[in-house]
């Protein structure tokens, strides 16, 4: 009992002192400035997936659209790869979308993980809308930000549907869950962490804008962190990736940043105007490392 006491306190003047800490740190972006900044990041982008990373998986997958919940009574569709011929339980990876939603590019992203032996689900967080162009874009981004309820619902089921999954497979539940995002999704990682701090596994971000610094959220999270992030990159700017990396340290959270030099948002994104080949193969090699340590 005097241990818990003792890291009880500790752990609230932990918090106190990082609540200090952040007083004098400007407030945080809000949700319309985000997608205004989304906007502007990618203006000359089209989401179309190029030759660049179009890599055949290490392994051959089966990949299929197929219902993983319902909102409101409406079955959401998601996109599901596995490895052909998987012959013991496979872990889990919850895959979010950029502010595109669920294209092509993701479909092929979602395949390139499950060939390195998972059962990964791409979410589609839109309910069945993608984008062709920025201005489509912004429009489903800032919709989803007007009400994020849906979302969390939409993230929780497909946590609960990768365990099942496995079994509809006639194996048995996944062992290990993670999540992994890019960009909208990169947040939506850290979110889904934050919604599910004693049972995700690991979280992959990728430049995430609007990621949380509050001590108070962070201090939850119970898995090891992997944070991929441009130094050209306004949001988040480094000063915040710097101040997450911080406040996790401090809290004495397991997690690992790469700032790449020279990168700019959406540098791993090969359709996009930011692309940044050398970054990107180098963040998708501790990626995949990262992910093999820890599910």
């Amino acid at each position: 009992m005097r241990k818990f006491i003792s890291f009880t306190l500790v752990s609230f003047l932990i918090v106190i002192a990082l609540t200090a800490f952040q007083i004098n740190h400007p407030a945080p972006v809000t949700a319309t400035n985000y997608s205004e900044y989304m906007a502007k990041a990618h203006k000359n982008d089209l989401p179309i997936p190029t030759g660049i990373i179009a890599q055949a998986p290490k392994m051959e997958v089966k990949g299929e659209m197929l219902t993983y919940g319902n909102i409101d009574g409406q079955p959401i569709m998601g996109y599901v790869s596995t490895p052909v011929n998987a012959e013991k339980p496979l872990p889990g990876l919850i895959v979010i979308h950029e502010w595109w939603g669920l294209n092509d590019n993701i479909k092929m992203m979602t395949d390139r993980l499950a060939g390195e032996g998972y059962t990964a689900l791409a979410v589609d967080l839109y309910q069945g809308d993608v984008a062709d162009n920025p201005d489509e874009a912004l429009k489903l981004v800032q919709r989803a930000l007007g009400n994020t309820a849906p979302l969390e619902n939409n993230l929780k089921q497909a946590y609960k549907y990768l365990s099942d999954y496995q079994n509809i497979m006639g194996i048995t539940e996944a062992p290990r869950v993670g999540s992994i995002g890019w960009c909208f999704g990169g947040l939506w990682s850290l979110n889904t962490a934050l919604l599910l701090p004693d049972q995700l596994d690991a979280t992959v971000i990728y430049y995430g804008g609007n990621i949380t610094t509050d001590p108070k959220k962070l201090m939850t999270l119970q898995m090891p962190i992997l944070g991929i992030f441009g130094e050209l990159d306004q949001n988040p700017s480094v000063a915040l990736v710097k101040e997450f990396e911080q406040v996790l340290l401090a809290l004495g959270k397991e997690v690992e940043i790469h700032i790449y030099e020279k990168a700019d948002h959406a540098f791993a994104n090969s359709s996009g105007t930011r692309y940044n080949a050398e970054a990107a193969e180098s963040a998708w090699e501790k990626t995949t490392a990262f992910l093999a340590k820890y599910l």
